[in-house]
């Protein structure tokens, strides 16, 4: 069996050699308004485009730099592609993470047009992990350690239809690339 997958916009996409022409923003946005955090152990249904838009709308809040906007929506974009492996798995899956690190790497380079600084990356990891503590205590009714995290936008996490998550996520997306979320 070939290691590829065919996506919502019809490409086939080959996770083993990913081809930067066959990254869509359309694919991403449909595929992470439908998959469900925490490998859909939550409450309520919460989107991986939910969770990437919450991280998009705290940069813009915390009025970091205007590509950092954009690497938050795509954070998780990797997703699209192989899905939503739950941390603690991740952990035990070297050649996932390899893989996972890599077709990272190809989106920000297609869609950011360089690679995320280390900075850039532990800023963005410290917000990722910050929206996971509420994620850990709202969806999961779990008791994470420590205080909450302060963060400028508060999740919501009531359900949304996909399709206005997925319209929201290319909206987004769209502003990033016009430059009209920040001066």
């Amino acid at each position: 069996m070939s290691p590829q997958i065919t996506t919502y916009s019809g490409k086939f996409f080959d996770i083993t050699h990913p081809d930067p022409a066959s990254i869509c923003i359309e694919d991403i946005a449909h595929a992470l308004s439908l998959i469900c955090r925490g490998n859909g152990h939550v409450m309520t249904f919460y989107s991986v485009g939910q969770h990437c838009l919450q991280c998009a709308n705290e940069v813009m809040a915390r009025q970091l730099p205007s590509r950092l906007v954009l690497a938050a929506l795509l954070h998780d974009a990797t997703e699209c592609y192989m899905s939503d492996v739950p941390r603690p798995m991740k952990q035990l899956m070297p050649i996932y993470r390899q893989t996972e690190a890599k077709l990272l790497a190809i989106i920000y380079e297609k869609f950011l047009g360089q690679p995320l600084t280390e900075g850039e990356t532990r800023l963005l990891k410290g917000i990722d992990d910050d929206f996971l503590w509420y994620d850990l205590t709202c969806l999961l009714h779990d008791q994470p350690q420590g205080e909450p995290p302060q963060v400028h936008c508060i999740p919501d996490y009531r359900p949304r239809p996909f399709a206005d998550v997925e319209a929201e996520y290319l909206q987004c997306y769209r502003s990033c690339q016009e430059g009209v979320l920040w001066k």
